[in-house]
């Protein structure tokens, strides 16, 4: 978010600086291991698509500026009992939009995408126009965008702490301070210590990613949707094509399976236990994902107690915006994300509608 930010805010000429801990598309936060999925039938909430619209355009526009594949439609297949969330909430997002959409029973899903085995009873809502887009390319792809249009950007420079008063902001590095206009905060995992005065309810979660080795090769999985399972239990797995080469392997992990962690306790070391869970979880839905692990990574779910975003101009800090709480799904936004930011930091408001992701909801009286 961040990075999209930094690019927005520079093509509209304003001057900027940014900041980060790490070094450029690092792998120590959530926005790294090589894929995540994009779709437009929003299961969470029909008030995510019009942001998705926007986003795909956006999408498109980076790919061009960029010279560089930040993202691919290959379809996606969203599988479950009809009643489930992933299903049901896909299917009405889509109808309330008036989305291109399938819906499939298990035989035509069988029949079409032979990897899958669905349960007899499961159905799925096939979105043609869903994909994955590449983290690691999505955020150098801005930093390069942003730095052509003049941002300067400094790495390995933690902030230490930041203040907002009536002449602009002021920032505190690990290097040194520095003074603005406006401050814009994405802080993803880091944001319950960087955020503590603002009062946000948001834990951190650890979460697994694997990239498991297939029965006969990667190539049965190379031209593939990407996919989101929920069973009766109503636990998901989502997965991606093969897109890491013969050896890569196909990636595939729980949706909303950790454990609470922060960015300094959280393990980083995947256990065979997990591998076995994993394995014996994904299978059920395609049977062919029974090889070893060829890798598995790390990454945190930054989240809110209801799972939406923040995107806010808090409450008594007239020159800062504050991006957090994406809750395990917000990348495929962060074109559009990057878009709202700029507004608001240039102008105090935007024409997208954010209403969802007010922090004000949050607060418990």
């Amino acid at each position: 978010m961040g990075s999209a930010a930094a690019y927005h805010l520079a093509r509209r000429g304003v001057r900027v600086l940014g900041l980060d801990r790490f070094g450029p598309a690092h792998d120590r936060g959530s926005s790294h291991g090589g894929s995540r999925i994009i779709r437009q039938s929003y299961f969470e909430d029909p008030a995510y698509v019009p942001l998705l619209l926007r986003a795909y355009e956006l999408w498109a526009e980076l790919a061009e500026r960029s010279g560089r594949e930040v993202y691919r439609l290959t379809g996606g297949l969203f599988v479950g009992p009809p009643d489930c969330l992933t299903v049901a909430g896909s299917q009405r997002a889509a109808t309330e939009w008036s989305l291109p959409h399938e819906m499939l029973d298990a035989a035509e899903i069988r029949r079409r995408f032979p990897t899958l085995t669905p349960g007899a009873g499961d159905v799925a809502l096939y979105e043609a126009k869903a994909g994955f887009a590449r983290p690691e390319l999505t955020v150098a792809a801005h930093l390069d965008l942003a730095a052509r249009e003049g941002a300067t950007l400094r790495f390995d420079e933690p902030v230490l702490e930041w203040s907002d008063g009536p002449r602009g902001v002021e920032v505190r590095t690990a290097r040194g301070s520095y003074t603005a206009g406006q401050l814009v905060v994405c802080p993803g995992a880091w944001a319950p210590a960087l955020l503590t005065e603002l009062g946000i309810p948001i834990t951190i979660e650890r979460q697994v990613l694997y990239w498991l080795d297939p029965v006969g090769g990667t190539a049965a999985f190379e031209d593939h949707p990407v996919y989101i399972d929920e069973n009766a239990r109503g636990q998901q797995i989502y997965g991606f094509p093969a897109i890491d080469g013969p050896r890569g392997g196909v990636k595939t992990a729980f949706f909303r399976k950790g454990r609470e962690c922060t960015p300094e306790t959280i393990d980083r070391t995947v256990t065979d236990r997990e591998v076995d869970e994993m394995r014996e979880r994904v299978i059920q839905l395609l049977p062919a994902l029974s090889g070893p692990a060829v890798h598995t990574a790390t990454c945190m779910y930054s989240n809110t107690p209801d799972e939406h975003f923040v995107i806010t101009r808090p409450e008594g800090y007239a020159n800062v915006t504050v991006a957090c709480g994406f809750s395990g799904h917000g990348f495929k936004f962060v074109p559009v994300v990057g878009e709202v930011l700029a507004d608001l930091a240039i102008d105090g408001v935007t024409h997208h509608p954010i209403g969802l992701f007010d922090p004000r909801r949050l607060v418990t009286t």
